[in-house]
Order: C-alpha cells, then structure tokens, then sequence
C-alpha cells in the first residue's frame, strides 16, 4: 500500500490541493490552535470503506486542528455575506431570492457536485447548527464530504434480497432531495430489517450503523456519529479489516466534540480509544499505521493537556509523538516528518511555560526549526508561516526568561516572516493570531527599553488583531487580545505622567473578563486577574486614596485562588510579586507595619520560583522590590539589621541590571544605595 499512499500524499501537496490537509485515521491532519498549529500528516489502511470526513479544529493562543478527507479537495470562495441569505432561506421557496443569489446557488451545487435539494439542506443545517458565519464555508465543505460518502454507500448491493434493496434506493432517494431526516429513517428502518438476519448480515449492518455515521457527521452531531461508529465496530469481528476503520472514526468524532464544544470528557473519551488502537496495531506488524495513531493520540492529549493545569497530559503527548517519529523517518516521508516535529514542538513548547527552566522551550526551538528545514515557504507557504509563527512564540517565551533581547529580537523576525503569507485577505484570523503575537514580543522588548516606541507598536499590532478577532467570531480570541492590549497600555501609562493609558489598560481588562470567566478557563481568568491588580497599582500610587490600591490587592489575591505554586509556579510567584507591591504602598501610607511584612512576605515567596540562576532579571526586580520594604520596615522600626539586608538586596539587583547592560538603571539604584547608608548612619550603624 506504500507505493498507492505516497502517490496520493504527493497530490495533496500539490497547489490545486493543498487548501485542505486532512484524514485523521486515513489520510493527513492540520491542527491550528491559540498562538500555535498543529500540523499532522495521517494516513490508514482503510480497506473497503472510504475514509470519513474528520474536523477542523481552530483555536487561537490561542488556539486548533482541521482535520478533512482529501478524497476531492473542495475550496468554498464565496464570502459570507452572500451565505447569509440563502441560509435564511432554506426553509422558503428559493424562488423569492434574486438573480444574483440564484447564480450562487447554481455555483456551489456544481462546486460541491450536488443537487439543489441536498445543497438546501446543507444550508439549512448551518443554520440549524448555528455555526459561526467565518467558518460557513469550511462547515459546508466538511458537510458535502461526509454527504458524498453517505451517497456512494446507499445502494443496493447484487445479493441484497427486495425488502434490503428497496430501503437502500429509499434512503439514496432521500440523500439526494436532500432529505437527510428521511434517508435516516430508511437507514434506520434497514438496520432493524438486518437485526433479524444478523447471523447472515452482521457485518452489513456494522457498515450500514457507519454510514448513519457519516449522516451524523454530515450534521455535526458528533455524539451521536461516534456512537453509531462504536456500534458499528461491536457489531464486526475482533478480526474484521473494518474494525480498526470504524474505531478510528469514533475517535475522530469524539475528538471533534471535544475541541469544537470544549467537551474535555470527549477528549478523554478519545485519548482512551486511541490508546486501544495503538495496541491493536503492533509496531512489527504496521509500523506506518502504529505511527499514524501515535500521532494522532499526541493531537487529542495535547489538547487536553492545553486545558489542564497539569503536565502529565502534554508529557504523554510529547512521548507519542517522539514514538511516531521512529516510524517516519525524515528520509522516507519528509513532510510527514516535519509536522510531526511541528507537533512534538508545540507540546514542548506548551510544557516549558510551565517549567521554570528553560531546557523545554531550547527543545522545542530545535523541532520548530527541524521543521521549516522541509517546510519551505516555496514548498508549502503556510505551513511554513505556522511553523513561523510557532517558532516565534517558543523563541518569546525564552527571550521572556533571559537577559538579553537576542531571541525577542528573533521572534519578531520570526511572526514578521509569517505575516508574509499569513495576509489578512487571505487568512484573516491567523494574520490576527500572528499581529497579537507580534505585539506581545515587541512589548516584552519594549519593556526592557527606556522609550515607548516598541510598546506604541505592540498596542498597535493588539488593535490590528481585534480588527478580526471580534467578540462575536472568537470569543476568547478576543478576551486574550484585550488582556495583552492591557498589557501594552500598562508598560505604556507607567512611563507617561498622566493616567489616560492606565485607565484604557484597566477597560481592556475589565473587557476580557467578560468572556475569560473562572469558569470557563480558570488560568485565563486568573492570569487577567493578575494583570488588572498591576494597572489599578500603578493608579493607585498616583493617587491620594488607597482604593484602587485595595482594589489591585483583592485582584492580585483573586488570581491566586487558580495561580497555586504546583499548578503554575511562575505564574504563582510573579502574582506574589504584584501583591507585594500593592500591600507595601498601601504599608507606606499606613502608620501600621502589618501590610509592610505582608509585602516581604510575599515577595519571599515570589524569589523562591523565581530564582537569579533561571530568571536574573525577574529575580533582580524582586529583590528590588524586597529591599524597599526591607528598607521602609528597617527605618520605621530603626532596625539596622533589616536595613543592611535591604542594602545586600538591592545591591544584588543592581549588579544583575548592569551584567545585563541596562545602563540607564545605575542612577536610581545609587540613589537607593545612598539612602540606606543614609539611614544605617543616622542609626550609628556602618553598611558592613
């Protein structure tokens, strides 16, 4: 079958194809998701039966897989606001649309090589469905797919006895008016017929229950498909070449409700179905197959390891994916090779958030650029742009952590090379997935820099993105864009005088919480939690009042509620930072020390994640902030000890700040070195 697989697989690279890269269990998978993509190639040795139609996951952070039969690649052009009516009107006599509207129905029944009554249920089922406007025409493609193979199935065969045959013309009937409800029924009707021959028609009424299947799909009631797949597969023996063929697919519709709806139990269901296939084809004997589920059980974990604060999911995805890579070779099957390192990528980039070293991210570094060595952009121009972007955003996450602006520097380049492809005409919302990653690494640089230029075009690329992720469209696409323009906004109010920026910083928080529940995704929403606490802190020290510094400590306590130190150490700690500083201004007002050992506290906490070996610079802005309060207690307490362990604090930042060349520093750290001898002296105290 090598020969036959490879033909079809250079196909589907050619130009004319390469919209559509799918087959989760019999051909080849895309999987796009948050700040990453995850890109895969499958394929199967499916026997008698076509290959199901599997999904298309996008999710954007951000975000997620496509995953389609590539039998006859259908691209849908027409735009959605011509959609819109005949969606409408699905139900109505077409008669009343206009000439125009009339002319697109006539295109997309000869596009999807359909009749107009099937097109109308189609169109009736996005309605029904209630799916997005931006995803009409990749659900329309999916829907004619799965339709299409129904119709090749629904005939009688030569052996069929009348009573058989005559429900199998009845159900085609029906698929082709488009009466999916009736073809159903037929179907239905047909299987009770072969229950009462099921000794004979066993392995018919497996192949019949998988056809309601495709029906299933063809609707988008993935429950429903993967319950009809797994009835399917009980019904044939344990030795049958359709077995394996039917499981596939019910993992391909559990996993599809698990992405689409954020059904985690489907996912696991899923996880638990591929585990079962990867025994049911054993390395020596189709190691090409046991590769492909590998890979495919890498997709569904790493998912589930997305939503979950834990790491045991995205270590056993990074296990499979490493597994299915012995089996594919680079020298034998290079594209498939490149996006399973794509895919091993974005499970070690994901795990090194999580991690405070930075082994993980250097790993996922190397299989991102593994990757782009077959994925050129003459070759295959967007997935070049998504490893682009994925390497970029692994290239962050490690500038994050170091001294230096080198590698902020090469994510910039790298989102900036995958802005070539990913246009917003052509890819609208990965072009605004790329701008708001873009402007999260320009404002990491612009942190680190005295002027606001870089932070001016961060918010800028942040309001580029909501141009396309709007509310409406992705949800939480659009939470996680307002909570980095926040970001942005904040560094940018803290170096003006005013509070403009600040209050516009607070808006676009109070904005992402509308969407970023506890609920719904705890991390998110503790994360903007986190981040509204810095902007009301920094409010709150211009003004007179302690509002809105009470306000950045009841924020700051929230997020950690769900930023505990063993779900997510670095997150943990950088938030005891910030209630640190929020409890020693409110301490600086207060005749009281309580709030003052409160902040060192905190801040004590905050060093023991992040530490001068992994992180200097975070470690240095702690311990500067330590010194403070060590200093303010020390002096109002007149505690030369303390005073003395605030200067070795501060001392300690500043000589990390001028390792790392920020000059521009050395001012105010000699400043406060010459206020706490200052005090030391006035105590009769030396700073030794």
């Amino acid at each position: 079958m090598g020969g036959l697989w490879d033909t079809i697989w250079n196909a589907v690279q050619d130009e004319s194809t390469r919209t559509i890269i799918g087959w989760l269990g019999g051909g080849v998978v895309v999987v796009i998701g948050g700040a990453w993509t995850l890109l895969t190639y499958v394929r199967n040795n499916a026997r008698r039966t076509p290959p199901a139609t599997v999904p298309n996951i996008t999710a954007s952070g951000g975000s997620v897989a496509v995953v389609g039969t590539v039998n006859a690649p259908i691209t849908i052009t027409t735009p959605p606001e011509q959609f819109a009516p005949l969606i409408k009107s699905a139900t109505e006599p077409w008669e009343r649309l206009s000439a125009q509207q009339q002319a697109t129905i006539r295109e997309l029944e000869h596009k999807l090589g359909v009749s107009e009554g099937a097109l109308k249920a189609f169109l009736h089922i996005l309605g029904e469905r209630e799916v997005p406007a931006e995803k009409w025409s990749e659900k329309l493609a999916e829907i004619a797919e799965s339709y299409k193979v129904a119709l090749s199935q629904a005939k009688a065969a030569s052996g069929d006895v009348p009573a058989i045959a005559g429900l199998k013309e009845q159900a085609r009937a029906a698929l082709d008016r488009g009466d999916l409800e009736q073809a159903d029924q037929h179907l239905a009707e047909l299987v009770a017929v072969e229950n009462a021959a099921i000794d004979a028609r066993q392995v018919e009424a497996a192949a019949t229950m998988a056809q309601r299947g495709q029906i299933a799909l063809t609707r988008l009631r993935y429950p429903e498909a993967a319950a009809h797949f797994a009835a399917a597969a009980a019904r044939v023996p344990p030795a049958h070449a359709d077995r394996l063929n039917y499981l596939d697919w019910e993992a391909q519709a559990l996993y599809r409700q698990g992405e689409e709806k954020g059904d985690n139990a489907a996912l696991a269901a899923a996880i638990a179905r591929l585990h079962e296939l990867v025994r049911l084809r054993p390395r020596q004997l189709v190691p090409l197959d046991w590769a492909t589920t590998q890979n495919n059980l890498g997709i569904a974990l790493f998912r589930l390891g997305e939503r979950d604060g834990g790491t045991e999911r995205l270590e056993e995805a990074v296990e499979a994916y490493r597994a299915a890579l012995e089996e594919t070779p680079r020298a034998r099957v290079p594209l498939q090779w490149a996006m399973t390192q794509n895919n091993l990528g974005l499970a070690l980039a994901k795990l090194g958030e999580r991690d405070s070293g930075t082994e993980r991210l250097e790993l996922a570094v190397r299989a991102f650029r593994a990757a782009l060595e077959e994925f050129t952009r003459a070759r295959v121009p967007l997935q070049w742009a998504m490893t682009q972007n994925n390497l970029g955003t692994a290239l962050r996450a490690l500038g994050e952590r170091e001294s230096g602006h080198e590698r902020l520097e090469e994510a910039v380049q790298a989102y900036r090379q995958a802005l070539l492809e990913y246009t917003c005409a052509r890819v609208p919302l990965q072009w605004a997935m790329t701008q708001d990653n873009l402007g999260s690494a320009l404002a990491c640089l612009g942190e680190r820099e005295s002027g606001t230029e870089r932070l001016e075009d961060a918010v800028q690329a942040f309001r580029a993105s909501l141009e396309e992720r709007t509310r409406e469209r992705v949800p939480l696409d659009w939470a996680m864009t307002h909570n980095n323009l926040g970001l942005a906004l904040t560094k940018t109010g803290e170096r003006e005088s005013g509070t403009e920026r600040l209050e516009e910083a607070v808006q676009a928080y109070r904005q992402a919480l509308l969407e970023y529940t506890r609920e719904r995704v705890p991390l998110q929403w503790a994360g903007t939690q986190n981040n509204l606490g810095i902007a009301l802190f920094r409010l709150g020290e211009r003004e007179s009042g302690s509002g809105r510094l009470e306000e950045a400590v009841k924020a700051c306590r929230a997020a950690l509620a769900e930023r505990t130190r063993v779900r997510v150490p670095l997150d943990w700690a950088a938030t005891q930072n910030n209630l640190g500083n929020a409890l020693l201004r409110l301490g600086e007002r207060e005749s009281g020390t309580r709030r003052l050992e409160e902040a060192i506290t905190a801040y004590r906490a905050a060093l023991e994640e992040f530490t001068r070996a992994h992180v200097p610079l975070q470690w240095a802005g702690i311990q500067n902030n330590l010194g403070n309060a060590l200093q303010v207690l020390g002096e109002r307490n007149r505690n030369a000890a303390m005073l003395r362990e605030a200067r070795e604090a501060i001392q300690g930042a500043f000589d990390v700040y001028m390792q790392a060349g920020q000059e521009h520093r050395r001012a105010y750290f000699e400043r406060r070195l010459a206020d706490i001898d200052q005090a030391l002296a006035a105590l009769g105290e030396s700073k030794l």
